[in-house]
């Protein structure tokens, strides 16, 4: 896995989405990365303002696009938040939702960070349409920021499902986050055990199956961690059974976990399927920064 080299953060200039900025800030630092900080204006709007404008409206627009680039640019040139970087700035005039993955895929950026809520075009990251182009559409990395981001990532939850891009999400856990120690969760159900029950296997059977299951897939994990380069003391693993939302979310609690690592399986030929559910639900449900890594074998093929 290469190294990060470049870093762009999406931000409406709320105070909610600056905690992308500053998460920013801190894995450039980190990284040595370049650094691009960047606001959508979200002109488009004053399409419908055209009329009452007039001949205006060129003016009002050039004078939005200048006042919303000294504030990004105060941001970026802020001691307390550059820790030490110097951070590209780049406004646009055009809607967030549409802008901000054209403009991270023409700079070539690795990861992309937006924050979870904030105001305008960028207030509701998770469901909204900024977030269904860069969590759906994007082959690049997003890290949603919803947490300050000043300090290093203490401790790395990553669930993982033996799928190519498991070892991908480590890797490029221990990039942004060197000195955080690494959790490798897997949680699994034992094929057809719905339908075992109902043919009248026992319980004592049913539970020595999972036994198995459960002894394969820590096998498993530590053969994805010693690949991925990482040693003993560097992670811990466990595996549970049954519904893997619950477990990612207990672990996190229980570990006390700032930064969740998940693939987005792009191998569905429906769109709206590829950031998977579990992945969608823990996004939604969870305390934790999250990076969202990008499955390198890309979507499936169209059916002819």
């Amino acid at each position: 896995m290469p190294p990060v080299r470049h870093l762009f953060a999406a931000t409406d200039l709320s105070p909610a989405s600056l905690a992308a900025v500053d998460r920013g800030f801190q894995i450039a630092a980190a990284t040595g990365a370049r650094y691009t900080v960047m606001h959508a204006l979200g002109l488009d709007a004053l399409g419908p303002l055209a009329n009452l404008l007039g001949a205006k409206a060129p003016e009002v627009a050039h004078k939005a696009l200048a006042r919303q680039h000294a504030a990004l640019q105060a941001v970026a040139t802020d001691p307390a938040r550059a820790q030490g970087v110097t951070a590209e700035v780049l406004v646009t005039e055009g809607m967030a939702s549409m802008a901000v993955p054209e403009q991270a895929a023409r700079a070539g950026a690795d990861l992309i960070v937006i924050g979870p809520k904030g105001q305008s075009t960028l207030r509701h990251l998770v469901i909204g349409s900024t977030a269904s182009h860069l969590l759906r559409k994007s082959r690049c990395t997003v890290l949603v920021a919803k947490n300050p981001g000043h300090a290093p990532y203490r401790r790395a939850l990553i669930p993982v499902d033996f799928s190519p891009g498991s070892e991908q999400c480590i890797r490029l856990a221990r990039a942004i986050a060197p000195q955080a120690h690494i959790v490798l969760l897997h949680v699994f159900d034992v094929p057809f055990e719905g339908m075992l029950e109902y043919a009248g296997v026992s319980q004592d059977e049913i539970h020595r199956y999972r036994a198995e299951a459960r002894v394969r897939a820590l096998a498993q994990l530590r053969d994805l961690a010693a690949r991925a380069g990482l040693a003993d003391g560097d992670c811990i693993t466990c595996v549970e059974h049954g519904d893997a939302v619950q477990h990612i979310l207990a672990q996190e609690e229980r570990t006390a976990c700032d930064l969740l690592v998940m693939g987005k399986h792009g191998t569905h030929v429906t769109e709206e399927l590829l950031l998977g559910s579990v992945t969608h639900r823990v996004l939604a449900e969870s305390r934790s920064d999250m990076l969202v890594v990008v499955d390198p074998q890309g979507p499936a093929p169209a059916l002819a």
